[in-house]
């Protein structure tokens, strides 16, 4: 679970990325989750575009895609979405604030 100050280091490295997935008629495909999965993967944050053909609600797709991918939803906004899925500890490519300990 991301913590708020996390989550808005992570906004503000999404900011400047270009969406590497788009969604489009045909909404989530098992081909659109393996390549978020593989996105996910190779860089642990992956910004994704919906598509204005695409019918159903980006919130809802985010849902789903973070669900199937074992990853953290990071934002929605508009027919954008962010998901951050550490990488294994060797691998890992961004490292986050650490949580206060309460």
């Amino acid at each position: 679970m991301l913590t708020s100050k996390q989550r808005a280091y992570l906004k503000g490295l999404a900011m400047v990325m270009d969406p590497v997935v788009y969604i489009g008629k045909s909404s989530l495909t098992p081909e659109n989750t393996k390549n978020v999965e593989e996105a996910l993967a190779a860089r642990e944050l992956v910004k994704i575009g919906v598509l204005n053909n695409c019918l159903d609600e980006p919130r809802a797709i985010a849902g789903t895609l973070a669900e199937h991918t074992r990853s953290e939803v990071v934002q929605v906004i508009g027919k954008k979405i962010v998901l951050y899925r550490p990488g294994k500890d060797k691998n890992r490519k961004i490292e986050l604030p650490k949580a206060k300990k309460s």
